[in-house]
């Protein structure tokens, strides 16, 4: 006989980890509004469509702002799940991040696998873009990506960190800072890695930049 109740040989910790999953994917932090989305049809669950495209060492796919300050990215970040870094915070807390309203842009990642490891410097990574006539992002990018992609995503790019090349920010120790997203085993990170031309970077590293913007 069919059994009734099919979760019957889960754990509990199972179902607790899949509401937590079910929570985080549709955006809302109350577990009994989630599962009541799910089972009234409101939210369907389905294999997401891959979100970015790859070619030649290069990852592509779009971005849209929204106007979200860089204090109301950490609430936003932290509300789903996410961890956001103390030097991270001082940068969105900054008065030079500048957010934008409904830019769309197309992002190119250059993957460290593109550059040998005496060339994986800042300056030099910054001068391939150049050579690609790509430009600098705005550093609400950082923060648009980490909320677009699981860490499987990013992991299914064959990177374990993406930082965003915009114009170095300050942090609170007064050093030059580029916000960047990172998995592992501790949690989705938003960080802030040095901003120094000569900062030498990982071969697992991906490197965001502007392909074009259309307001």
């Amino acid at each position: 006989m069919k059994k009734d109740f099919v979760t019957s040989d889960l754990t509990s910790g199972q179902l607790n980890a899949l509401v937590k999953n079910i929570m985080s994917q549709i955006g809302i932090d109350d577990p009994i509004e989630a599962v009541r989305l799910i089972n009234s049809g409101e939210y369907v669950v389905s294999k997401p469509a891959c979100r970015f495209r790859e070619r030649d060492g290069v990852i592509y796919f779009t971005v849209t702002s929204d106007g979200t300050t860089g204090e109301e990215w950490i609430k936003r970040l932290e509300k789903k799940g996410f961890r956001v870094g103390d030097y991270a915070k001082s940068i969105l807390c900054s008065e030079d991040f500048k957010p934008t309203n409904g830019v769309i842009t197309e992002i190119a990642v250059l993957k460290g696998m593109l550059f040998n490891d005496s060339d994986r410097v800042t300056k030099k990574i910054r001068a391939e873009a150049d050579s690609r006539q790509l430009t600098k992002p705005n550093a609400e990018v950082a923060c648009l990506i980490r909320e677009m992609f699981t860490d499987k995503e990013i992991e299914a790019m064959g990177l374990v960190y993406i930082l965003t090349m915009h114009e170095p920010i300050k942090d609170s120790g007064g050093d030059l800072g580029l916000l960047g997203v990172c998995r592992g085993g501790d949690g989705r990170w938003l960080g802030a890695c040095c901003g120094s031309p000569g900062f030498r970077w990982f071969l697992v590293g991906g490197f965001a930049f502007v392909v074009s913007q259309v307001s």
